[in-house]
């Protein structure tokens, strides 16, 4: 169980990230993306419907209002779609893929322990899975670092993060993915996906996770705004 934390702003995590990073001698900007929806016409782009993705339009709809305050760079879509194939494994090596979490609204974030935004918001993203996790939602962190699990285990151990769980792809593969199909453009990279395994949303950097902007997200995305059980 993680500790709780203050509340910060997104305004307040980039500033932190800022400082993180100047202090760790970063030498290139960890979060790219476009103050104006974050590659929206990318995210967006009309995709063939299929029959695992049918046309959601009026939920999708419903969705767009809640994508406000600390989570209003999350670009919501004009129309469900696939995500494409994303292979990682957990803390004891066992392959998983988006499969091993259909039935549940997931979010997920990629990571990594160089990337200075990804640790600020880290506690705040261990604080929605406390409050709001279960067999409806979970948020599902993947940790992008080459080598071994040591440097992103260490690093949870320290901020007393237990309850995400230690998932991994040493190969960044999950994030080239990601790029490839203009939903990634730096770190972190946060994907809302229904519980039918369709990406509804996408963003690129920070946010306040434990804001209640975000559970008002996340909530609605479960159930219309119903409160998780």
């Amino acid at each position: 169980m993680s500790q709780s934390s203050p509340r910060l702003s997104t305004g307040a995590l980039l500033a932190i990230a800022i400082g993180l990073g100047a202090a760790a001698g970063a030498g290139w900007v960890y979060w790219k993306g476009p103050a104006s929806g974050n590659g929206a016409a990318m995210q967006n782009a009309p995709a063939p419907q299929t029959a695992s993705c049918p046309a959601q339009n009026d939920r999708l709809a419903a969705l767009k209002p809640f994508a406000r305050g600390e989570v209003a760079a999350m670009s919501i879509r004009s129309m469900a779609t696939d995500l494409p194939p994303l292979a990682f494994v957990d803390e004891t090596g066992a392959k998983k893929s988006m499969a091993d979490f259909a039935g549940r609204t997931v979010l997920v974030n990629l990571w990594a322990t160089w990337c200075a935004p990804c640790r600020a918001e880290m506690p705040a993203l261990a604080e929605l899975e406390s409050t709001l996790g279960g067999d409806r939602f979970q948020v599902l962190a993947i940790n992008i670092d080459t080598g071994t699990a040591d440097k992103p285990k260490a690093f949870l151990e320290e901020i007393g993060v237990s309850n995400l769980g230690l998932y991994r792809d040493e190969t960044i593969g999950v994030f080239n993915t990601l790029k490839k199909e203009g939903y990634a453009f730096g770190l972190p990279v946060t994907l809302l996906v229904g519980a039918d395994g369709c990406l509804l949303g996408a963003m690129n950097g920070p946010a306040e996770w434990a804001s209640e902007d975000a559970k008002a997200l996340i909530r609605a995305t479960i159930g219309v705004g119903e409160p998780a059980t």
